[in-house]
């Protein structure tokens, strides 16, 4: 297939587990992705992969990774941001420091790059796909900087639906609950942040391959909101119709935890 004839996808957090099934599954659908990380060393380069190194929280470094990758394809048709890290503990305990990275990593750097890709998109009247959480749209026990990134993320793309909506521009919003990409390693660094998937009070958890399949039928679908799993599906249902409801069930299974 020629250069021409393929679309291009760029995965921000593409060496975590999401992204790497997210960009196998696109490559056999016949796409051509870039996966952004910190660190793609363990990443393989092909034809109609490529690994690139980048710090997403420093400004210069994005802007000139979005440059190289624009001048490098003939369009973008898909941006995928799913960079994201998490910080499992009680308010009292966060760490300032951990909180103000914590959202330049999680929303921050995800504004940054779409607003670095508007034109590319809307000239291909391609898709944003925001990957976020049922954080995103409910409270979570001891993720309290989790939930807020993912609130801000989720109020972001949504807003930016509609602007793009006039540029013939999708927005999509995936908002997984447990993804299985770190179970028991969560491998936390000096500020206690971590990358998502590493929980060991998740419930009803599905694999990275379930997710990207769920996540990639939905775009296919032409959905705007794709909800991952079945505690995310519920979850979207009970803050609809009951948010005490959904209070209430969650302060049970903190209790069952303790």
């Amino acid at each position: 297939m020629s250069k021409q004839l393929k679309k291009t996808a760029v995965i921000s957090g593409g060496a975590g587990g999401l992204g790497t099934a997210l960009s196998a599954q696109l490559q056999a659908q016949g796409w051509r992705v870039v996966l952004l990380d910190l660190n793609v060393s363990h990443l393989s380069q092909s034809a109609t992969q490529l690994p690139m190194k980048c710090d997403i929280t420093n400004a210069r470094a994005l802007k000139d990774c979005c440059s190289k990758i624009l001048a490098c394809h003939d369009s973008i048709d898909l941006v995928i941001y799913g960079a994201g890290v998490t910080a499992i503990a009680p308010v009292e305990d966060l760490q300032e420091q951990a909180h103000r990275r914590l959202f330049d990593i999680n929303y921050f750097a995800a504004a940054a790059m779409a607003k670095a890709f508007l034109p590319a998109l809307r000239a291909s009247k391609g898709t944003h796909l925001a990957i976020t959480s049922v954080a995103g749209f409910a409270p979570l026990h001891h993720r309290a900087s989790y939930a807020a990134s993912k609130h801000a993320m989720t109020g972001f793309f949504a807003s930016l639906r509609g602007e793009e909506a006039a540029h013939g521009v999708r927005t999509v919003i995936a908002a997984p609950a447990f993804v299985a990409t770190n179970v028991g390693n969560p491998d936390a660094d000096t500020d206690g942040l971590a990358r998502p998937g590493a929980a060991q009070d998740a419930v009803d958890v599905v694999t990275p391959e379930q997710a990207a399949r769920m996540i990639l039928r939905g775009l296919k679908r032409g959905k705007t909101d794709i909800f991952v799993g079945r505690v995310a599906k519920l979850s979207d249902v009970m803050m609809r119709l009951s948010p005490r409801l959904y209070d209430w069930v969650m302060g049970r299974a903190i209790k069952a935890d303790r």
